[in-house]
């Protein structure tokens, strides 16, 4: 099962965000927590109102694994802009996140 987070940006409106991200964690482990926190913290600083966060949990859905050929936990997925891309770990490198993700450091979205 997946779940919208709280701060993602709003798609009922039909709006298509420019950053559509998933984040693949194993249940509520600490470094499964502070991966969600990170993503959240870097992408309102650095993407307000434009992107989205998909978190799903590998303990209650593992099948979703094979769809993003997710070999490592955790695991965030950037499916919009293509290509995709991943980054595995907590996401604490801030810098490495940003690279990771083509967003330049420093950059503040319009909200």
């Amino acid at each position: 099962m997946s779940e919208r987070e709280p701060g993602d940006a709003p798609l009922a409106s039909g709006h298509v965000p420019a950053y559509q991200l998933r984040l693949y964690v194993a249940g509520q482990t600490a470094k499964s927590l502070t991966a969600i926190a990170n993503l959240h913290r870097i992408c309102e600083t650095h993407l307000a109102g434009q992107y989205s966060v998909e978190v799903i949990d590998l303990t209650k859905t593992p099948q979703l694994a094979a769809g993003d050929q997710i070999l490592a936990l955790p695991t965030l997925v950037r499916r919009l802009p293509e290509p995709i891309k991943k980054i595995i770990g907590d996401l604490a490198n801030e810098e490495r996140v940003l690279v990771g993700l083509d967003v330049q450091p420093g950059r503040r979205a319009a909200s």
